[in-house]
């Protein structure tokens, strides 16, 4: 088999993981086909709404031109082929969340043509290619009682309906669900750095996957609202999968929900083929075209893509590529960075703070970067107090971490560090064998007051970083006098 198409993956299930990524296109004020406002978060049900996005007969959709732009934003970033003419079809479905029963979308059959084809997104189990990119309208919104199994009633809000929406797909190459989760958020980070998706938003990045065992048939999980929870659904039907084959229980193509509450997959419906769809011209749209001119005008415009932005971070802050990683994944988070550089220039430091510590600390808690309350300007100054040893590395830690916690706007800096070696006998040992141990940097600070700074950095090493700050300065000027005093004699 031919490598990195996905065709074996974990355990040699002969896995094959395909997504649909469905984003939303944030940027854009007004919905795709009328000048109903995308703003749809936080208003009342079925009030953001008009004639044409619910279909009223009569109605004619009108393309909005800056969706176009965004998803021509998106196929640049994603190395795609721009098609030199695009355009929309009918794909008819009869549920409650589209109340004109079809959806307008792009199809890559039986002469349609979707705006982008062909391109490809790197991770660190290899490229995963993109079989196209689509524009179409989102459906409205169901909610449920409890679970979509226990629910005695779904409630519609057509609100979202018509909202415009970028469609993903890829190639079955994704080689497992960490993968997959690596995948998304890659493509969360690309969409945010050119700034046509807002991932942080409820329901902007939603995901539906398709994932077969051993060449059995294809099951979709339908609309996964977080990446994380992409990871857990594949990992369910993983296991699910194997226990039916073991079991020699035959499986058809089928739809199934990911049940958040529960963790598990529900089937939705016996998977519908294209025929069921009965795609056809929307016959109310005209053609997209695509000049190469518009294009460059575009590309023009483009902005730093994070590989790029990853690459800066490694050769002009000297962080390493580790820690770009990360600082990247997320651009607010990259943007924080940069910003805190430019206050006080400690990248190292401030990077290791933000890609380990920050960040480990909100995902153990599930908090998100917006749970951050205090400033850039906030941050490095802290950092620059450790640099001038008035406070501890680990004493810095503990202060960031407690100000997420509880949400403050700005650090609470005390007199003694939580943690820190207060019993003055303890950290007059460490100043002694600091002392024994650095003679020549003893003499030199009789004389050069910087020098203390080195012999600071000792006894906190000594230590390991928990001496109270304050205390070991004034026992090393303690020391210093001692031994200066059979001279004075």
């Amino acid at each position: 088999m031919r490598k990195g198409v996905g065709l074996i993956g974990v355990d040699g299930l002969g896995l094959k993981i395909g997504l649909e990524v469905h984003c939303q296109l944030t940027v854009l004020n007004t919905k795709l086909f009328c000048s109903c406002s995308s703003n749809y978060r936080g208003t009342e049900p079925n009030t953001n709404i008009c004639e044409i996005c619910t279909g009223l007969p009569g109605t004619l959709p009108v393309l909005n031109e800056k969706a176009v732009e965004a998803a021509t934003k998106i196929a640049l970033a994603l190395n795609c082929k721009i098609a030199e003419t695009a355009n929309f079809f009918r794909k008819n479905y009869f549920y409650p969340d589209l109340p004109k029963n079809f959806q307008i979308t792009q199809y890559d059959k039986a002469g349609g043509v979707a705006i982008a084809k062909e391109g490809q997104i790197g991770t660190s189990d290899g490229s995963i290619r993109i079989r196209r990119i689509q524009l179409e309208e989102d459906p409205g919104k169901l909610s449920y009682e409890g679970t979509i199994v226990s629910s005695p009633f779904a409630l519609v809000d057509y609100n979202r309906a018509g909202v415009a929406l970028v469609e993903i797909v890829t190639e079955p190459d994704l080689k497992s669900p960490k993968n997959a989760r690596e995948f998304l958020q890659k493509l969360r980070s690309i969409l945010e750095h050119i700034g046509v998706c807002d991932g942080s938003l409820e329901g902007a990045m939603r995901c539906d996957a398709n994932i077969s065992l051993f060449g059995g048939k294809r099951v979709e999980v339908k609309n996964i609202s977080s990446f994380k929870e992409v990871e857990r659904a594949l990992n369910f039907e993983i296991t699910r999968q194997k226990t039916m084959a073991k079991a020699a229980k035959a499986e058809g193509m089928e739809t199934r929900h990911w049940d958040e509450v529960r963790r598990v997959t529900v089937t939705l419906r016996v998977k519908e083929s294209e025929e069921d769809y009965r795609y056809f011209p929307e016959p109310d749209l005209v053609p997209i075209t695509i000049s190469k001119n518009y294009i460059s005008k575009v590309k023009a415009r483009m902005p730093e893509l994070p590989d790029k932005r990853k690459e800066r971070f490694v050769r002009d802050y000297k962080v390493s590529e580790e820690i770009a990683s990360v600082l990247v994944g997320e651009k607010q988070i990259a943007d924080f960075f940069e910003a805190c550089v430019k206050s006080y220039t400690a990248p190292r430091l401030l990077g290791s703070w933000l890609a380990i510590d920050i960040i480990g600390y909100l995902n153990r808690s599930e908090k998100t970067f917006a749970d951050i309350k205090f400033s850039p300007n906030n941050l490095a100054e802290i950092a620059k107090l450790v640099e001038q040893k008035q406070i501890t590395d680990s004493g810095a830690k503990t202060i960031i971490i407690k100000a997420i916690e509880q949400g403050k706007s700005r650090f609470e800096i005390g007199k003694k560090e939580e943690g820190a070696i207060t019993d003055e006998k303890m950290v007059m040992n460490a100043v002694k064998m600091v002392f024994g141990a650095n003679r020549k940097a003893v003499e030199d600070a009789k004389s050069d007051p910087n020098a203390i700074n080195f012999l600071m950095g000792q006894v906190m090493k000594a230590t390991k970083g928990r001496a109270d700050h304050s205390l070991a300065r004034k026992l090393i000027q303690v020391e210093l006098l001692a031994v200066q005093e059979p001279s004075r004699k």
